[in-house]
């Protein structure tokens, strides 16, 4: 069984926390094993909660993606509740006025473009203007801290789905990547990880002993995850990811589209730890909803052998081919693959193979990189 850093924080707390009166960045999957939550489990264990802050879909879990949230008041413990993804994405010094400190707790998904961790630089660099500590409580990755994959953020094409230059899939925990973003972004916090016990870098989430609780409203299985890192890179074009039925991020397809043909080439490439299999879908969100759509599901079937970002390079290039003068892309994936070498090069019919080992250099820079903030 994994310790998270909230289950260590169970143990002993340390005298001086106690009295201090704490600010609780986080959101419903921030869980003990026993599924009772931070924001529950702190103030049981003797800890002061005195305002509770939310990152992209609130800190309920349940706002839709990119959807803008404003300040509130939690119905249940009575707290304010910031917005950290609407009016301010950085905890401002009304905000810490009667705060001692900070504490930061959510579960990620190991992918740049995922923005808890764009969350957590902000709350950094937030809380070294106003000199208060940052408490963070680390969890694990769930797609492994093993496996680098993607290219990197080109300068001028910084977003809050690519907030510092890391590759897509990046191996790290928040915790770790906290101590990376503070010292080599100079954000200037006053930084404290507690490390879990027990987590170690090639392991998956299931097998960590710890529950899965959805991340987001599109995040519902580890199963998701693991296909993220590629299949969110097809958001960037006019297709759908079945945002709004029960396998998001898992199957994609369009009104147009021929999923019986897509089906047939993907499975020739005979790409490693995948099949794709032709389905019919209707979304209820995002994309299309409403429409019946044709395209395919992708079934993992070697998790540790599949690159889902070379795989959904190969889908992207497959289904703008077929999809003819239907095809569209949106401004939205240069953000997502961090600059704009990735879309040029599918358009100008440049192999997949080349894209990616395009990204070698890149990838072992950050890997020499982040060796200095690695806990485990």
């Amino acid at each position: 069984m994994v310790r998270t850093g909230l289950d260590l924080w169970m143990d002993a707390p340390d005298p001086e926390l106690r009295t201090a009166r704490l600010g609780l960045v986080s959101h419903p999957a921030a869980m003990l094993p026993n599924l009772i939550g931070a924001v529950d489990a702190l103030p049981r264990h003797g800890y002061t909660l005195t305002a509770l802050f939310g990152p992209e879909h609130g800190f309920s879990g349940a706002a839709a993606d990119g959807e803008k949230i404003g300040d509130t008041t939690d119905p249940r413990t009575g707290l304010p509740v910031f917005s950290l993804y609407g009016a301010n994405t950085e905890p401002t010094e009304s905000m810490l006025a009667h705060l001692d400190a900070l504490v930061f707790d959510m579960q990620d998904v190991g992918v740049r473009f995922y923005t808890y961790l764009s969350t957590l630089f902000h709350v950094l660099r937030g809380a070294g203007k106003a000199g208060k500590p940052v408490f963070v409580l680390d969890r694990p990755n769930p797609i492994t801290g093993a496996i680098l994959e993607g290219g990197e953020v080109e300068a001028g094409f910084e977003s809050f789905v690519g907030i510092i230059n890391l590759p897509m899939r990046h191996g790290m925990t928040l915790g770790e990547l906290a101590g990376l973003m503070n010292t080599e972004y100079a954000l200037g916090a006053d930084l404290r990880v507690t490390k879990m016990q027990g987590w170690r870098r090639e392991i998956w989430f299931d097998e960590t002993g710890l529950p899965w609780v959805p991340t987001s409203p599109a995040m519902p299985h580890l199963s998701t995850a693991i296909l993220y890192p590629g299949m969110c890179l097809l958001e960037g074009a006019n297709l759908s990811l079945g945002r709004g039925t029960s396998l998001p991020f898992e199957i994609c397809g369009a009104p147009w589209l021929d999923g019986y043909a897509l089906a047939e080439e993907m499975n020739a490439l005979n790409l490693a730890g995948a099949r794709f299999r032709p389905t019919l879908f209707t979304p209820s969100a995002s994309n299309h909803a409403g429409v019946e759509c044709s395209g395919v599901q992708v079934h993992v079937t070697d998790r540790n052998a599949l690159r889902p970002v070379d795989m959904a390079l190969h889908l992207l290039s497959v289904t703008r081919r077929i999809s003819g003068e239907a095809w569209a892309w949106n401004p939205h994936f240069e953000r997502l693959a961090g600059g704009s070498g990735v879309r040029s090069g599918l358009e100008a019919g440049e192999p997949v193979r080349q894209i990616t080992a395009s990204w070698a250099e890149s990838i072992s820079r950050f890997n020499h990189q982040r060796e200095k903030y690695l806990l485990y």
